[in-house]
Parts: structure tokens; C-alpha cells; sequence
């Protein structure tokens, strides 16, 4: 298939690096986690005992990363300067802090720039919450991938179970209702659907239905078969 650039966007717990990671897997393309991103500068100023509030600090440790993204077997591997940190950007402390660290509009241009480096060549399916609308506005494909809150909770309840067993699933329902009203009132970036984006809600769709709906629509845009 000819190299096109897919972003995927829509709210927390929707499925989005699950889908992009499947959608990337059978394009042969190259998956771009940019949650992943902000997690790891997250993660790496609470290392340095720092607070999202502190945004200079943080801008200054945003600014010094060097964050890579690797292809596992499990799915990717996420590198802050040189140190295997993929479990550790999901520990609950990380994910109670990033969505405020992604408010900060500097973060925020310093992680796009180092994002629009990794689509120039094309063949990338990147997700987050504001591809489409500002990360690769010329994407040639743009879904906007949405669920219920109530569904969202659930997938996240069964992928936690393990690491967070003191997590019930009506916190966790607050929680992503919370985490959706602040990415969609930030000032910098906030999460919107593209104008172009198609619309995809997976309240009552499998993974692999989903993942077949948008190889449906790489072959409608690209007018060939895989």
C-alpha cells in the first residue's frame, strides 16, 4: 500500500494505541504513541521531584529529553534517555499527572515538533488527542475515535486489574469523565474532532471490527488493496 499518514484521535480510554498499533502492524506502517510522549516527560519530572505547576522546570526537562519509541513484541517500548521506562509510564502517580502536564502549550510544541520529525517520510499511523486538528493536519486519513464513558471504564478496568486492583471501576468512570473535561477546555490543543476526521464510536464494536473499518477506509483513500 502506498504510504499514506493515519491519525487517530478521541478521548482517554477510547482504544486508540491499541487500534493504531494493530492498524500500523498490518499496513507495515511505523506507530507513533504521542500519550507515550507525554508520559515520559510526566514521569520524568516526578523522578526530578517536580510538580506540572512548576512549568519552567518542566519546559526544561521536556526541552532535554530524548524520548524513543521501539517496536516490542507487547506492544511498544518507550525510551527516556536511554532507560526502558514503558511500565513505569503507566503507574497511577503518571497517569494523575499527565493530562496537566500536557496543558502546558511549550510541552506541548516540544513534543509536536520532535511528532511532525517522525511523520515526514509518511507511512506513520500516529495516535493521541490532537492529530488531526494540529499534530498532522494534512494527514491523509483522520478517524476520531470515540466509546461511552461507562464502556471506556470497563476496557480500562479489565487492563488494570493486575497493576491497580484497588482501582474500582466507578473511580475509574470519574476519572475518565474527569480527564475528558480537561482535554477538551485546555487552551493549547484541546481535543476536537478534525473537520475532515471521520467519526468512528466503538461502544458496541470489537478491536478487530474496528481495525477492519479503518483498513477499509486506508483502501477507499488510497485506491488500492493492501
Amino acid at each position: 500500500m502506498e504510504k499514506i499518514n493515519i491519525a487517530i484521535d478521541g478521548p482517554a480510554g477510547a482504544g486508540k494505541s491499541t487500534i493504531a498499533r494493530l492498524v500500523a502492524n498490518e499496513l507495515g506502517f511505523v506507530y507513533v504513541d504521542t500519550g507515550a510522549m507525554y508520559r515520559a516527560v510526566t514521569w520524568s519530572i516526578l523522578q526530578a521531584n517536580l510538580r506540572p505547576e512548576q512549568e519552567e522546570e518542566v519546559i526544561s526537562v521536556a526541552q532535554r529529553l530524548h524520548i524513543r519509541l521501539v517496536p516490542g513484541e507487547e506492544g511498544q517500548q518507550v525510551f527516556v534517555d536511554g532507560q526502558d521506562v514503558t511500565a513505569e509510564i503507566r503507574s497511577a502517580a503518571v497517569t494523575g499527572n499527565v493530562s496537566r502536564t500536557s496543558q502546558i502549550a511549550e510541552v506541548r510544541r516540544i513534543l509536536t515538533e520532535k511528532q511532525k520529525q517522525l511523520a515526514a517520510d509518511k507511512g506513520v499511523v500516529m495516535d493521541g488527542r490532537d492529530i488531526g486538528s494540529h499534530v498532522l493536519p494534512d494527514a491523509e486519513l483522520k478517524i476520531f475515535l470515540t466509546a461511552s464513558v461507562r464502556v471506556r471504564a470497563e476496557r480500562r478496568y479489565k487492563e488494570i486489574q493486575d497493576s491497580r486492583p484497588e482501582v474500582t471501576l466507578e473511580q475509574l468512570e470519574q476519572e475518565i469523565a474527569s480527564r475528558d473535561k480537561m482535554d477538551e477546555q485546555r487552551e493549547t490543543s484541546p481535543l476536537v474532532q478534525a473537520a475532515d476526521a471521520i467519526l468512528l464510536d466503538t461502544t458496541e464494536m470489537t478491536i478487530t471490527e474496528v481495525v477492519e473499518r479503518i483498513l477499509e477506509l486506508c483502501r477507499s483513500k488510497v485506491g488500492g488493496g493492501k
